[in-house]
């Protein structure tokens, strides 16, 4: 009986203490777009007025474990809920986890810009040379703020991104430039909400949507790559609204929110409600002009979204195929190419109207 259980006790030490080169993924948590997280909103809009909303526009994820025993890997595979990938495809090669974390973590805030660009683009708002970033060791730190839209250097409009780079050609290090801004409600140079009374501030009136207005003297510096003077900021043309959007939701990655994002805040923005009462749930990239992109493990996704109540499941066309292999029954799958797509899609729920299917 000793030399029986030898084989069966080596075998229980191996179950539970040697790690196989495998992650598993599966179904993540939803968080509706419309609600709160943690006593905030998951997007909070300041400087404007916001309409009520209905429903639910939950956004999709996929959990995910590493550094698994055999045993937990052998649980995981069996359960049905789960899916085993090689590690590498996870973790590539040369990469360590905090470099993959980070810049999961990068797409996402990313993913965050293209929502509300594309949002802000959808509803019409005008184009402006934004201020991307701020470089905190730079000569516009404390000057310029992230968000700011750049109207004139040295007063010369500039009404877009060309414009901008072909004004500040000829210039050189130690050289001044004056620059004309509009700032957003209640923002400081630092790029975060000045401290203000909530009960005077002229900020958190709906009625008042003018921006602040200024001009700023910067010294320029030496220009790491090119000729010219550094102002040390990062511009984009990008849609420009006097109001802030904040995304409130921490420890996510990855890129695949955009398309939820874009919707909840053209929910609430405009009168009427995307939803309409509904649970509605899906994922898909984003980008500033409104293009949905595809994602991975859509399945994974989709049962979270049904698990959390949701009946209809926005699809990113180039997953569609794979949506429909999946299970999908009690989910309406809706198939988008674009934001002005997906909103149209959802409008016909009251009404039961054509919209495109996966």
């Amino acid at each position: 009986m000793l030399v029986a259980l030898v084989p069966v006790v080596v075998f229980g030490v191996l179950m539970s203490a040697v790690t196989v080169p495998f992650v598993s993924l599966g179904p993540g948590p939803t968080f509706d777009t419309l609600g709160e997280v943690d006593g905030k909103q998951v997007i909070e809009i300041k400087g404007t007025e916001v309409h009520p909303t209905t429903g639910h526009l939950n956004m999709t994820t996929v959990s995910q474990r590493d550094d698994l025993t055999l045993a937990q890997a052998l649980l995981l595979w069996a359960s049905g809920r789960d899916q085993l990938v090689p590690r590498e495809l996870v973790y590539p090669p040369g990469k360590s986890r905090e470099e993959i974390n980070e810049a999961n973590t990068e797409d996402f805030r990313r993913s965050e810009d293209a929502a509300e660009y594309a949002a802000l683009n959808y509803l019409k708002y005008p184009m402006a040379v934004t201020v991307e970033s701020v470089n905190e060791d730079g000569p516009s730190a404390g000057k310029l703020a992230e968000g700011d839209a750049i109207e004139a250097v040295n007063g010369t409009p500039v009404a877009n991104l060309d414009e901008f780079q072909a004004v500040l050609k000829d210039t050189k290090e130690g050289d001044t430039v004056t620059i004309d801004y509009r700032r957003k409600i209640g923002m400081t140079p630092a790029g975060n909400a000045a401290d203000h009374d909530p009960d005077t501030d002229p900020g958190n009136d709906p009625g008042n949507r003018e921006p602040q207005r200024g001009s700023v003297t910067i010294t320029l510096g030496k220009h790491p790559e090119r000729d010219q003077g550094y102002l040390g900021i990062g511009v984009l043309d990008a849609p420009w609204a006097p109001f802030t959007i904040d995304f409130n939701l921490a420890n996510i990655g990855g890129p695949s929110a955009g398309l939820i994002f874009s919707l909840a805040v053209i929910d609430k923005l405009t009168e009427g409600n995307l939803a309409d009462g509904r649970f509605v749930a899906g994922s898909g990239t984003i980008s500033g002009d409104g293009k949905v992109g595809a994602i991975g493990f859509i399945n994974h996704k989709m049962l979270a979204a049904r698990e959390a109540g949701a009946t209809v499941f926005l699809v990113p066309a180039e997953n569609c195929a794979e949506a429909k292999a999946a299970d999908h029954d009690g989910l309406e799958l809706i198939k988008v190419e674009t934001l002005d797509q997906a909103v149209s899609a959802l409008e016909t729920l009251p009404t039961g109207g054509e919209r495109p299917h996966c």
